[in-house]
């Protein structure tokens, strides 16, 4: 076992992966109130298809961080939790989150400044005209 903390089989480096995918860490927030229905997640978060959410449950799922439970009822109807380990990572999205309120415009100001043409400096003259303005 190595010390290292971010090879590629380490326990940060999966956390990280975790909350490295947008639509995670915005669909574990969106449980933190209690179960939900999936078009009520779509509602509560906008600008997600239903194929991404889809996908996104199916990979929380997966991980351990939700629970999907299927009612019995006509029609049938089908909720999304956040299980004990999904609860633990709504202190790290929250602290990720304020981090982003306090330092976003820092960060937007530094993409568009990386962003902007370079400032183009004057064209040379050429030669013949150099030599003319010196004598």
């Amino acid at each position: 076992m190595t010390t290292d903390a971010f090879l590629a089989d380490c326990r940060a480096r999966l956390a990280f992966d975790l909350l490295s995918n947008t639509w995670n860490a915005v669909v574990l927030w969106a449980l933190r109130d209690g179960p939900r229905r999936p078009v009520e997640l779509r509602e509560r978060i906008g600008g997600i298809s239903s194929k991404v959410l889809t996908e996104t449950l199916r990979r929380l799922q997966f991980n351990g961080l939700v629970e999907r439970q299927a009612h019995r009822t006509a029609p049938s109807r089908v909720e999304y939790r956040l299980t004990a380990l999904g609860r633990s990572l709504l202190a790290p999205i929250d602290a990720v989150g304020a981090w982003a309120f306090e330092h976003g415009d820092e960060v937007m100001a530094a993409q568009d400044a990386a962003s902007a043409p370079a400032p183009q400096s004057p064209p040379l003259l050429p030669l013949a005209r150099q030599v003319d303005t010196v004598k």
